[in-house]
């Protein structure tokens, strides 16, 4: 990537929400980079051990007025990894604060990026969205408004924001449309973010770990560490990627029966404990319709343009998530027989 004019000849990469789940291992991969790295977050970010780019440091409500064009003024190239993340996927349609984050926050930045006079070299927005386009087609539309749950709606209405402003010039949009996530992140982070997590913590504490129905339903998983090499890809092939969606993943569904029963043995290898059962249960009255349909992506067309994998095995990705999950081996004493 280029640097604009005015800075001292490396580009200028801004990363929101840097504290992150994503954005924590997404920080010391770029720390990496010759570049000037801005990491804002509404927590402080630590500084990456060995750091080769020029880092500053920024904490900020970003949801303030003028929050956001603060934090990217004068930037090459931007990760917008915030996110109404309190009630995960599960927002209201109430919910305004999550609105405001999602789609509001979003629109912010493209209105800060056009007011910028970018000239020729447009900055390059990154975006993590969810799997807003399945079963739409090759290159197909979604209309915002046929979509049923309101946290997917609004990743979609963002995209469509930075998609039209890459289409008036403004700058260069990559959307990632990104399945089940998971790993462990830093300790600031919610513990129990997503459902893998959450079920190695019940199996450390030797819990029974419970699925809803008869455990069919296949999920496509993608391991943070490939998601943050998949956000790098994106941004080194923007100018071919820009203003579409793309489709991150392994390509492979997998049961949730059989992604549970790898977490209660990923964690009993770990602990040296039997291996907690896996139960299967009526779902739940609140249980969302979406709770039922199987989530596999294409990921084919990303790795045509940009030579991008998932690389981690899921065994082994259960095996990394339980290892930090995991506490002290002097704590462990009879955790499986609870």
């Amino acid at each position: 990537m280029t640097a604009r004019p005015g800075g001292d000849g490396r580009p200028l990469v801004v990363v929101l929400g840097a504290s992150g789940f994503i954005g924590s291992p997404l920080t010391r991969a770029l720390a990496a980079r010759p570049v000037r790295l801005r990491l804002v977050a509404r927590r402080e970010t630590p500084v990456p051990a060995g750091a080769v780019a020029d880092i500053d440091v920024r904490t900020a409500d970003l949801a303030a007025p003028g929050a956001i064009a603060e934090a990217v003024d004068g930037a090459d190239a931007v990760f917008h990894l915030v996110a109404a993340t309190e009630a995960g996927w599960r927002v209201t349609e109430d919910d305004l604060a999550a609105e405001r984050l999602n789609v509001g926050l979003i629109r912010d930045l493209a209105a800060a990026l056009g007011a910028g006079g970018q000239g020729a070299r447009r900055p390059v927005v990154v975006f993590p969205s969810t799997t807003t386009h399945l079963g739409a087609g090759p290159g197909g539309a979604v209309d915002p408004g046929s979509v049923k749950s309101p946290y997917v709606r609004q990743k979609l209405l963002a995209e469509n924001v930075l998609a039209h402003a890459a289409a008036e010039g403004v700058l260069r949009s990559v959307s990632l449309c990104l399945p089940t996530v998971f790993g462990h992140g830093p300790a600031t982070t919610a513990p129990d973010r997503g459902v893998v997590a959450a079920m190695t913590r019940r199996a450390l504490a030797g819990e029974p770990l419970t699925v809803w129905g008869d455990g069919s339903v296949r999920r496509d998983l993608v391991y943070v560490d490939d998601v943050v090499e998949a956000l790098l890809a994106a941004h080194d092939h923007a100018d071919r990627l820009s203003g579409s969606y793309w489709e991150i993943g392994t390509g492979t569904g997998v049961t949730l029966l059989s992604l549970f029963t790898g977490v209660a043995e990923a964690v009993a290898a770990q602990t040296g404990n039997p291996a907690v059962p896996v139960v299967t249960v009526p779902p739940p009255d609140h249980a969302d319709p979406a709770d039922s349909e199987d989530v596999v992506v294409d990921p084919r067309p990303f790795h045509a343009v940009t030579g991008w994998s998932a690389r981690v095995e899921l065994k082994d990705a259960l095996r990394r998530t339980a290892a930090a999950l995991a506490p002290a081996p002097a704590h462990w004493g009879g955790a499986g027989q609870v």
